[in-house]
């Protein structure tokens, strides 16, 4: 059986880093853990220092189950160094290789517009971008 596992994210704005990653993977906030209703219920058992706050962190999940959970917490340090892990957004759909870079192009506009910026553009393969905190990602053309 394969193991499950999640990705995490340090940052400086947990609120603004969910939003774009919702938009970019389709995902959702992931409910609490039960039996708690809310975030900040589930947080009060933590204990964790008065300025803390559920908007230090968001918890997002792929709606269908199939991909994996993701963690984004705020850290007090920046990002200093290109990540040694990173995602790599896959844009399905069939065609030749024009075909396939245009998806790739207008996904990359796409979330340009939520957020993120384009670093470099790897002509017919994927195109290298980061989320507005700096965290580099690909995009590409699916499987066919």
């Amino acid at each position: 059986m394969a193991v499950r596992f999640d990705l995490t994210f340090d940052c400086t704005d947990a609120q603004r880093l969910a939003a774009f990653w919702k938009t970019a993977l389709g995902y959702v906030d992931e409910p609490p853990p039960p039996p708690f209703r809310t975030r900040d219920e589930w947080l009060a058992q933590f204990d964790l220092p008065e300025d803390d706050s559920a908007d230090d962190g968001a918890w997002l999940c792929d709606p269908e189950g199939v991909g994996p959970r993701l963690s984004i917490l705020k850290v007090p340090e920046p990002k200093t160094a290109k990540n040694r892990l990173h995602i790599d957004v896959r844009v399905p759909g069939h065609g030749g290789p024009e075909e396939r870079w245009a998806r790739m192009r207008a996904e990359s506009e796409r979330l340009v517009r939520a957020g993120g910026s384009v670093v470099e553009e790897v002509d017919g393969h994927h195109i290298l971008m980061a989320d507005p905190e700096g965290n580099e990602f690909c995009v590409g053309a699916a499987s066919a």
